[in-house]
Order: structure tokens, then sequence, then C-alpha cells
């Protein structure tokens, strides 16, 4: 083969050892980029939950409200529950609370401010086999404020007419069950622990993995051990190229 034919030969494997390397050193700057967003969501995360809990906005702020200004931050307000009203969100561990160790519900239910708006309130964690009614009553609440989560990907839709739920939407509870108009937020309560201590709330705790320069480090890796395996397979094919031909025996005559 000429070094015309070499080159040509050489061309595809470069441009996919290329284009591997490209893909791996991109995994690993978003890794790092990864961490740097991880990094200041637990610190505002910290900041909000150990902040000491302000009145409730009135309802013309909510709209000014955002996860972005203002999830997880801790509010005080008066509410007022109605009895027989509520939606069980099913929940199998908690990344926010290390106290729920067995499949159970969140318990939302809708209640009435001051100023005649509605909110829901995730009032607390109930165990699986412990399914209380609903109780009605004026409460004075600590809490912090949460945004609805997107419903994950394959999860069917939930059946509406029932009163078991596995997506925290609560405007989609509201428009439901007949709440009527919600906040854009719903509120994790913190306390008071109701009588006979369910559905039990509980302060939430930051416990976010951040394992993202490990993932930099592996991806990051990769690409040098291609860069590695693809030289020494560059140099064993030109060495190959440049060995004599080893010469034909002749066979003695009879």
């Amino acid at each position: 083969m000429t070094d015309v034919g070499l080159r040509h030969g050489l061309l595809v494997p470069s441009l996919v050892a290329l284009a591997a390397f490209l893909v791996l050193i991109g995994l690993g700057t978003w890794q790092l980029e990864r961490k740097v967003w991880k990094e200041k969501l637990i610190a505002a995360m910290d900041e909000r939950l150990a902040a000491a809990p302000v009145a409730l906005p009135p309802a013309f702020e909510w709209r000014r409200l955002n996860p972005d200004n203002a999830e997880f931050r801790r509010a005080k307000f008066h509410a007022q529950f109605e009895e027989g009203r509520g939606v069980w969100v099913y929940v199998a561990g908690s990344a926010l609370r290390d106290d729920i160790k067995t499949p159970g519900y969140f318990a939302f239910q809708p209640a009435h401010l001051d100023d005649g708006s509605t909110i829901v309130v995730n009032r607390g964690y109930v165990p699986i086999d412990q399914i209380l009614p609903w109780r009605g009553g004026s409460v004075d609440i600590v809490g912090y404020l949460r945004w609805p989560e997107a419903r994950p990907w394959g999860l069917s839709d939930t059946d509406t007419s029932s009163d078991t739920w596995f997506v925290r939407d609560q405007r989609a509870m509201a428009a439901a069950k007949g709440w009527g108009d919600v906040a854009p937020f719903y509120v994790d309560q913190e306390s008071p622990v109701p009588a006979g201590g369910l559905p039990r709330p509980a302060p939430l705790k930051v416990n976010l993995r951040n394992d993202h320069l490990q993932y930099a480090i592996t991806w990051y890796g990769l690409a040098i051990v291609l860069v590695g395996m693809f030289s020494v397979w560059l140099i064993t094919r030109r060495l190959g190229r440049q060995a004599p031909p080893v010469p034909a025996q002749r066979k003695p005559r009879p």
C-alpha cells in the first residue's frame, strides 16, 4: 500500500476517534458545569432552610414568585382546613427528609387564608397502613414554599377521580377535586405536629448528592485512554507498514 493509500486508510478511524474524543470532553465539561450549578443550589437551599420564617406574601404578589427566587423559603400563615377534603400522594422515600423509611403518603389538603385565597398544604407523612380521615380546623402553619414537580417520563396519567396521586402537582389536584384557584406553589408543613402525630410534618434538610466531579474525572479519563489506545494503534500500523517483507524460501531441487 502506498503512502496515499495508507493515509486514506487512516482517515475514517481518525475521524471516528476524534468524534469520540470530543464527545467525552464535552461530557466531562458538562459535568463540571453541573457541579457548579449543584453547589449553588445547595448553598441557596442551606440559606433558605436556615432562615427565620416570614409572613406568607399576599395573593397579588404570588405571580412574582418562582422556584429560582422563592423555592424552600420558610413562611408562616394562618390557615383554615376543610373537613373531608384532600389527596394522598404516594411517597417511597425523600431526599429532603431522613425520617421517611417506608412507603406511605404525603397528605395534601387545601386551606383557606385570611384574605380568602386558597393554598394547598402538604401536611406531612402518613405510613401506608395508617390512613386517617381528613380533619378540618384552624391552624397556624410554618412551612416551606414548594413548586409542583414534573411528571416523570413513563408514568401514566393520574386517575383524577382517585384520592391517590403519584405527582405533587397542587394545581392539577385543585382542578380535579374542585378546590378552585390555588396558589402556584404549595407548602411543605414544618410545624405544628398535630395531636396523635399524623400526618407527620418535619423540617427539611439538604441531602443532595454532588458526584459531578467524579463523573467529570471519569469522562476525561476515558478521553485520555482513547488518545492512548489510538496512538498505540497508529504506531503499530505504521511500524507494520515499514517492516521489510520476509523473503520466500526456495525449495531445494530434488
